[in-house]
């Protein structure tokens, strides 16, 4: 698969670079674009504000211009946390999209997004502050109305980013369990 992976709002950090080091030695070609252009954070604070700084429109102005190279290829979209929802609205507006993984995040869903049974898997803490379950609840209808095929895995007592070792939030079986799902999801693409 061509995967365009999504950083958090921590930036382009070592996880990252490390996520798609492991997707390549899966046999799939990887690509980790930089959306603020080589700044990283140690607080969400601090991301956030950057993030809020740059905008929204602007975050998704880069991805587009990231992604458009090779979106004739059939990209699966994938992101941490703000990756992911910047993930998500790319997958849903590409028609050549093969598929959207989800990694601690979604996005708000446009009412005329639609798409052809896109395969969708989700990874989320559980509870998690940032996709409470009402959201996520909610999320999940709306995708399935979008025409998405939807799954969601749910990691008990892990922190939001549990798939950052460099975070409090880090969780090792999590972590594995996620991977080991999210490599079975991409290879049945």
């Amino acid at each position: 698969m061509n995967i365009m992976l999504f950083h958090s709002t921590f930036g382009l950090r070592p996880a990252v670079k490390d996520a798609a080091d492991r997707l390549r030695a899966a046999g799939h070609e990887v690509w980790t674009p930089d959306l603020f252009e080589g700044r990283t954070f140690d607080t969400v604070e601090e991301g956030m504000e950057h993030q809020d700084g740059i905008g929204k429109d602007e975050l998704l102005k880069r991805a587009v211009l990231a992604a458009a190279p090779y979106s004739e290829r059939g990209l699966v979209y994938a992101g941490f946390s703000l990756g992911a929802s910047v993930a998500q609205t790319l997958a849903l507006g590409d028609e050549k999209a093969r598929g959207l993984l989800l990694l601690h995040g979604t996005s708000d869903i446009a009412e005329t997004a639609s798409v052809d049974e896109l395969p969708v898997q989700l990874h989320v803490a559980s509870p998690d502050a940032f996709e409470t379950d009402d959201w996520l609840n909610t999320w999940y209808l709306q995708m399935g109305r979008t025409g998405a095929d939807v799954e969601i895995y749910r990691y008990p007592g892990a922190g939001h980013l549990y798939t950052d070792p460099e975070l409090p939030d880090y969780d090792q079986e999590a972590a594995e369990a996620t991977w080991q799902v999210a490599l079975g999801f991409l290879d049945s693409l």
